[in-house]
Parts: structure tokens; sequence; C-alpha cells
């Protein structure tokens, strides 16, 4: 696994700034949302699941320099993306509204639920990490990683929300 690394750094830095650009998104339309005065609608995460499909489309037309194909299963992935979308907007538009009132994070959420949420958050986003590994096809002497590397992706992401959702007590006294 270690050997494989070095090969997809490039790969997996590229990787992380499109999920960026995707959550950046996300918040920018929270924003606009309450610049308008009114939470975002239902359609709004119909919009942010396409605008995620095309940054999906402009990063895999930019792979053809690396050592990875992917070909994504749109139809595995998309129902945990939406709900991840939709509960990203919503816990974004409450802290937004939160701030502008001039209030602490914590007063957008009853007690725990912040942490609930973000626990969701990652779970859906580890599960949908999951169901892409298999769209990811890498050349013959890292294909047989591709299983582990994904499974200790996710059992590293399950352990950060878990770790999360305990810290919360902790989180509560800095408000």
């Amino acid at each position: 696994m270690r050997l494989a690394l070095p090969a997809l750094e490039p790969f997996l830095a590229q990787n992380v700034a499109k999920e960026v650009r995707k959550d950046a998104l996300v918040i920018r339309r929270a924003g606009e949302a309450l610049a308008a005065g009114e939470p975002p609608g239902p359609g709004a995460a119909r919009q942010l699941l396409a605008a995620a499909r095309e940054i999906d489309r402009e990063f895999l037309a930019r792979l053809g320099g690396f050592p990875v194909r992917i070909e994504i299963r749109y139809d595995a992935i998309e129902p945990l993306r939406l709900r991840r979308i939709e509960l990203g907007l919503d816990t974004a538009y409450r802290i937004l509204e939160a701030w502008r009132r001039g209030g602490r994070l914590r007063d957008a959420f009853v007690p725990s639920e912040l942490e609930r949420r973000m626990f969701e958050m990652l779970q859906l986003y580890a599960e949908e990490t999951q169901a892409l590994s298999h769209s990811v096809r890498l050349p013959g002497i890292l294909a047989p990683v591709r299983e582990r590397l994904a499974q200790r992706l996710r059992e590293a992401m399950t352990h950060a929300a878990r770790t999360l959702a305990r810290a919360e007590p902790a989180a509560g006294q800095n408000g």
C-alpha cells in the first residue's frame, strides 16, 4: 500500500480539491438563500447535485496523465450524495442565519443536533466513497490494493465521525 500512495498522491490531491469545490457550492447556495430571506427550496439540492456531476466530469477529463480510470455509477452514489447535500445545505443555512443574528454556532441547533448532523454527513460521505471505489480502475500492480484502500478510507472516515459525535460535550463548552 505504501508503494501505491506516491503514484496516487496527485490524483488524491485533485480529488480533495474537487470535493472542496462541491462543498463550497453548498455553502454559497445557503448564503444566497439567506440573502434572499428564505431557506433553500427543495430544488436547490437537485441543482447542486447536477453541479456536482459537472465538477466530476471536469475532474475526470483532467485524469489523462494519471494511472487511474474512473467510470462513475451515479445510480449508486446519487441517493447518498443528495441526502448529504440536503443535510449540508440546511446545516450551512442555519449556521449562517445564527451568525447573521449575532448568535453562536450552537444557537442554530438543539443540544447534540450539530454532532448528529456532522456524523450523518460523514457517514454518508464514507458510504459514497465506498460505492465510488468500485468505479476506480487501477493499473495491474495497484488493482489488488483498491479494495483495501477503500476499506481503510471508510474505516478512517467512520472513526472520525464517531470521534466527532463523542466530542459533543466538550464542543458545547466552546459555543
